[in-house]
């Protein structure tokens, strides 16, 4: 992936969707090497709350606020950013949580939510 893509408008805030198509975050910072020498690349997406440290003094609040850990996803392992930032591996692979998990916990307790299998 060799494309010019606008940091703020074409990634950060993006979600992220696995090779599975399912949703497992957002990007929430990125790494960028290759700053001194004037060509600067992304080389890690960073995932969860403590990523948001980076993001002015509302990030930093956010960050103390809410507990988390911080994934690294390199940056080898997007195949695609189009209205998403496609995987091209599955969430667990990466160490990210699918959406449909992390929700699992809030709405267990409602009959009929758990699948019976």
């Amino acid at each position: 992936m060799s494309e010019t893509v606008d940091l703020a408008l074409g990634i950060l805030d993006h979600q992220l969707v696995d090779s599975e198509d399912f949703r497992c975050g957002k990007v929430d910072d990125l790494e960028l090497e290759g700053l001194q020498d004037g060509s600067p690349r992304v080389e890690t997406i960073l995932v969860g709350a403590p990523a948001w440290r980076g993001r002015g003094i509302m990030g930093r609040l956010a960050a103390a606020l809410v507990r988390g850990r911080m994934v690294r996803v390199p940056w080898s392992e997007v195949s695609e950013v189009d209205s998403a930032v496609r995987l091209r591996k599955p969430s667990q692979e990466l160490s990210l949580r699918r959406a449909d998990q992390s929700a699992r916990p809030l709405v267990e307790w409602i009959p009929g939510a758990r699948s019976e299998g």
